[in-house]
């Protein structure tokens, strides 16, 4: 007798699934940590059809995302009941069955909302961002910023300057009157807080550009529901988009920084937050190569600085990142860790 081989598809996807509820889970969400947890021990359900076939990268994301955008929209009453973000009192962790349902019942329709890469934008990422820039106006001294975002989505960070700041012991940074207030977000020594910041240009890219007004509900909907503080958070980031102009063109990250080079009197800061995975190997070499060109042609009044907050392991979507910066001619491009966050970016671990 010979046994059966093992579905390899399966024990793949169930085993991506606990991983992304203990993502969930470890992030605070218990909601959405009892669906991933629930759909995997459905083994063969309506979760592991709708995410056969497609792009692997982030696939669990684009289902809870999917879900939740026609939550939002207003497609799925009954879902709707366990969702805060869409008026919701039923208990979050009792959404399963509504959850499963709408899987089971509406698959295409879910695999439809499924396309496209997460938009996450996720705001709380910029309180390790700026520290990486504060950190640059520490050891460069104060000198307007021109900055340029791999993957910016909405561009929703490219106004980081705009957002408050609070750490522990009272240190704060950015206007008091904004309506992006990021709590306790720097753990150990804060990044340098007394040095000053002024964003001259405010440019990114991305394969699909996401309009902050127009496209809000899709933002939203790749925020976890029962995460209070950070809808909070990106609602009043779009609260500034809509009052301050940002430029996000539609380009792919090799085309946008092909001519990239260095501007006298200001220094040049390529940023990006996970977004790394989404690139080829090849793709991510271009991008590589480009900074690294225009960091070759740096000069003491035209720096070059890169911002890198990405998983420290570029193969597993669940590893936790890391911000590192390379800067030109000071420091001779050479690789440092500035800080270890979880995936939505606060608290920061300052080195």
């Amino acid at each position: 007798m010979t046994s059966t081989p093992p579905d390899t598809f399966s024990d793949r996807l169930r085993a991506e699934l606990l991983a992304q509820a203990a993502t969930c889970e470890k992030g605070g969400s218990p909601m959405y940590a009892e669906l991933m947890r629930r759909a995997a021990g459905d083994v063969g359900g309506p979760a592991f059809d709708v995410l056969s076939g497609g792009p692997e990268a982030g696939r669990c994301l684009r289902l809870l995302g999917a879900a939740h955008r026609l939550v939002l929209s207003g497609r799925a009453p009954e879902l709707a009941a366990h969702y805060p973000t869409a008026g919701g009192t039923a208990d979050p962790l009792s959404a399963w069955p509504a959850f499963r349902a709408l899987l089971a019942d509406r698959p295409d329709e879910v695999r439809a909302a499924m396309a496209g890469d997460p938009q996450t934008n996720e705001v709380g990422r910029a309180a390790p961002l700026v520290g990486g820039l504060l950190a640059i106006m520490a050891e460069l001294g104060e000198r307007p910023v021109r900055l340029l975002e791999v993957g910016a989505s909405a561009g929703l960070n490219l106004r980081a300057d705009l957002y408050r700041y609070e750490s522990e012991g009272g240190l704060a940074f950015g206007p008091a009157d904004s309506p992006v207030v990021l709590r306790d977000c720097w753990l150990g020594s804060p990044p340098p807080l007394s040095a000053g910041l002024a964003i001259v240009e405010r440019t990114g890219c991305d394969p699909a550009p996401v309009d902050p007004v127009a496209d809000a509900v899709r933002l939203l909907s790749f925020v976890w529901p029962d995460q209070h503080e950070r809808v909070a958070r990106l609602r009043g980031a779009l609260e500034v988009a809509a009052r301050v102009p940002a430029t996000v063109v539609r380009a792919d990250a090799a085309t946008f920084l092909a001519g990239l080079a260095p501007r006298p009197g200001v220094v040049t800061v390529v940023w990006h937050s996970l977004m790394w995975q989404y690139l080829s190997p090849a793709q991510q070499a271009d991008v590589t190569a480009a900074v690294e060109r225009a960091g070759a042609a740096a000069t003491p009044d035209a720096p070059v600085a890169h911002l890198h907050l990405e998983q420290a392991d570029d193969a597993d979507f669940h590893s936790l990142p890391v911000l590192t910066l390379r800067l030109w001619p000071e420091g001779g491009g050479g690789r440092r860790v500035l800080a270890d966050t979880p995936h939505h970016g606060v608290p920061a671990h300052w080195h």
